[in-house]
């Protein structure tokens, strides 16, 4: 009963996250190919508690606002195993000699799902928020200061040599959000207000939300999808299920597509059903139907942007 209940509420919610976007995109001119379509259900220990990135400290955080919010630093590819690569919203990083101060240069024609620029500006934001917190200053050790020295470039700057911020600024955490949703806008010593829901520039929006599930929309309007980085999924549907036994119970019957975690039995079990599959390494393993491809990125938190569904399991 308890399998069949979260795969109703996996579906209410889609039916319900999804729908307003949808009728809304076709409403104006129509939204783009989302190439095959369908939608990715997915099963967690628990539900995020908060979509906001700078907040987000477990898996099931991390994986819903990465969907959502866009880091500045991103290698992209598309689905059906697109071998090509674009960068994400910074598309370029250049360090002084000492490495002291980096030039960002910012991808242009990006909005946020509230319809506000992504611009100089708004990384300001986003850069003042993470000079002015404790989470901020523990991801980005050092800096002191972030300034637009002209329009569609940022500069970050630290108090000592910081070889590995691209590395850095491609952490989930440091996911950019719309000024709009940060109290006050400037970013200084701001907070995330609680009440925001179309925060970010990501190839996701979010829907509904109930005690059990809560459901991700594609979004029409994607900077990526002209660039064929997708997305594929029409939505993503996530469900608490704290039980790792029965959530690959789910999967195994179909209730499912995806689950995380999985421990070392339950690894081996998957490896025995010719219609499972297991992706990723050691704490990013993913256990997925066969038909789930994409997901086997290289990263702890994958861009659900590159995943697409087989109609044929193998």
């Amino acid at each position: 009963m308890r399998r069949l209940g979260a795969a109703a509420a996996i579906a209410a919610a889609l039916l319900a996250g999804c729908g307003d976007d949808d009728e809304t995109t076709a409403a104006s001119e129509g939204p783009p190919a989302a190439g095959g379509g369908g939608t990715l259900t997915f099963a967690l220990p628990e539900l995020p508690a908060t979509i906001d990135p700078l907040e987000a400290r477990s898996f099931s955080d991390q994986l819903v606002t990465r969907q959502l919010h866009e880091p500045l630093v991103a290698t992209l590819s598309g689905p059906y195993e697109d071998r090509s690569r674009q960068p994400g919203l910074a598309l370029s990083l250049t360090p002084s000699s000492d490495h002291t101060i980096w030039r960002v240069q910012l991808r242009s024609g990006v909005s946020f799902h509230d319809g506000g620029p992504f611009n100089a500006q708004a990384v300001l934001a986003n850069g003042r928020r993470w000079d002015s917190s404790a989470a901020g200053e523990r991801l980005l050790p050092g800096l002191f200061a972030v300034d637009a020295p002209r329009p569609g470039e940022v500069r970050f700057q630290f108090s000592r040599p910081r070889r590995d911020l691209p590395a850095l600024l491609s952490s989930p955490r440091l996911g950019i959000v719309s000024p709009r949703a940060l109290r006050p806008r400037s970013g200084e010593s701001a907070r995330f207000r609680v009440v925001a829901a179309d925060t970010g520039t990501g190839p996701f929006r979010l829907g509904s939300r109930s005690g059990e599930a809560l459901s991700l929309g594609r979004n029409g309007a994607w900077w990526g999808t002209p660039l064929e980085l997708g997305p594929a999924l029409d939505g993503v549907g996530f469900t608490a299920v704290v039980s790792e036994d029965e959530r690959l119970e789910m999967l195994a019957s179909g209730a499912i597509q995806a689950t995380r975690p999985v421990g070392p039995e339950g690894a081996a079990a998957v490896a025995t059903d010719p219609l499972l599959r297991i992706s990723g390494e050691g704490t990013a393993e993913i256990a997925h139907e066969a038909s789930v491809r994409g997901l086997d990125q290289g990263s702890a938190v994958p861009v659900l942007s590159r995943v697409w569904l087989t109609t044929i399991a193998g």
